[in-house]
């Protein structure tokens, strides 16, 4: 890692996680002085409480098949920062993060020093600002756009994406987006905009009823999976599974995609559904022969990935009831003759997450729990995590070291049994970093680094008084 890579790590981990002021105004300024470079390539923008990181990787996979040059902009990462922003598959270069970010400050503190905007911009306002500038660089032709957090004052919503997508819905951020379905529909709805076509993967209820309303309202057509868009699974195994789309415009047949779970079925219909209307709506072709290769090639580590075969150990990112729900359906699923005795959970989550409920789920299918401790100021204590594990499972092992944690987990897997880790992305990323060999020498996301007294990790030219919240 060069210096000047780790110096903007460092600067960008001190930045604001939220604005101070709910509205778009600073980041939009930012773009426009910049050129708004987030308008030189049409988008898909995808939003939802679960699965957008996994349609927003089929989506981006089928467009470079097709042809397109494509920048494909996520959150959060599980390694690496560059890991956000990538061009036809290739991480943003340690170079590029250092040149976007010193443009986008020196912008944004000229726009401060003219009062034309009131506060320094956010992290994610800062880095999406950054992603959009490289993509204009390195000339994308289509883009996909992941919303970071609801989607009505999501730093993405500055793009007039032609074609958006409502994954799924759930009760999550509850004290940020509101405490109904009906109030998270309405701020993920927020990147409905007149003249956008959409498609949704939200079953009928209070939330999809409001997404329609929000469609009725601005004319936006709307596709529903079980409606306008119908999915079938013909076969599954542990390495990928074959599934048939029908949209209004298109019938794609015998379709197989490497993700595992029966969740990626209505991920992949949201997907296809929303790239054939991307494709009406732009003129630009996508072939049948694009959507087969695409989806096949198609990676996202991390959701529901195999990471090794003795003892068969997967891991995965659920971290609310909902996802945890979806995940236990599809392990019983994937291994039907691994009994619950012979199965191992590795477990850590956040302290803002409904821990019983999730682990009420896993009971099901492992008999064995290991908690251990996030790298993270917020991780859920481990008594806490004891206190639910109590009267689910027989075994519970409590760990704070997580590499000793994963070692008692893989070794405590019965003969014909597997290891499942999850609960949190960011045990998923600490459990990748050590099974994978790879030496994570970032600054983890989740515990930013202060900026220093001295300026040490203010981008280079600038200067500035960040506050950490």
């Amino acid at each position: 890692m060069t210096k000047r890579y780790e110096e903007a790590l460092r600067y960008l981990w001190g930045l604001r996680r939220l604005g101070a002021k709910s509205d778009l105004r600073v980041v939009q300024s930012v773009l426009r002085a910049l050129g708004e470079p987030q308008r030189s390539f049409p988008s898909i923008h995808i939003t939802g409480s679960k699965g957008k990181g996994s349609t927003a990787a089929l989506c981006a996979s089928v467009l470079r098949s097709a042809g397109y040059r494509t920048g494909l902009y996520t959150s959060p990462h599980l390694l690496s920062y560059r890991e956000r922003a990538n061009v036809d598959g290739e991480l943003i270069s340690e170079k590029s993060v250092v040149d976007c970010l010193d443009t986008v400050v020196r912008t944004a503190t000229s726009l401060q020093a003219s009062g034309e905007i009131d506060r320094e911009p956010t992290f994610f306002e800062v880095t999406t600002a950054m992603a959009f500038l490289h993509f204009q660089r390195e000339h994308v032709q289509v883009g996909v756009i992941e919303v970071g957090l609801g989607g009505r004052l999501d730093a993405t919503n500055t793009i007039d994406a032609p074609v958006c997508a409502v994954t799924t819905l759930e009760l999550e951020h509850t004290e940020i987006l509101g405490p109904t379905l009906t109030d998270i529909a309405r701020e993920k709805s927020g990147i409905f905009h007149p003249g956008t076509r959409a498609v949704t993967g939200v079953p009928p209820g209070e939330g999809l009823e409001e997404l329609e309303r929000r469609a009725y309202r601005l004319g936006v057509p709307l596709w529903r999976i079980g409606a306008e868009v119908r999915t079938e699974r013909t076969s599954f195994d542990r390495n990928s599974q074959m599934i048939d789309v029908q949209t209004p415009l298109h019938l794609h047949e015998g379709l197989r995609i490497p993700l595992l779970g029966g969740f990626q079925v209505s991920n992949t219909g949201v997907a296809v559904a929303a790239l054939d209307l991307f494709s009406e709506a732009t003129g630009l072709k996508i072939p049948p022969k694009a959507y087969q290769q695409g989806l096949a090639d198609a990676q996202w580590p991390g959701r529901l990935e195999r990471l090794s075969e003795r003892p068969c150990f997967y891991a995965d990112a659920a971290h609310t009831q909902m996802s945890a729900r979806a995940l236990t359906e599809s392990m019983l699923e994937i291994e039907p003759n691994s009994a619950r005795q012979k199965n191992v959970v590795l477990f850590a989550c956040l302290r803002d997450k409904r821990m019983s409920e999730i682990l009420e789920e896993f009971a099901r299918i492992a008999d064995t729990i290991v908690l251990t401790e996030l790298s993270n100021d917020r991780t859920m204590p481990l008594k806490e995590m004891e206190a639910a594990a109590k009267g689910r499972f027989s075994r519970i092992l409590v760990v704070p070291n997580l590499p000793l944690a994963l070692s008692l987990a893989r070794s405590s897997v019965r003969p014909g049994g597997y290891l499942l880790t999850t609960g949190s992305t960011y045990l998923i990323s600490e459990v990748e970093a050590a099974v994978k060999g790879i030496r994570v020498e970032e600054p983890r996301l989740s515990d930013p680094l202060p900026v220093p007294a001295d300026g040490v990790g203010v981008a280079p030219g600038t200067t500035r008084s960040a506050q950490r919240v």
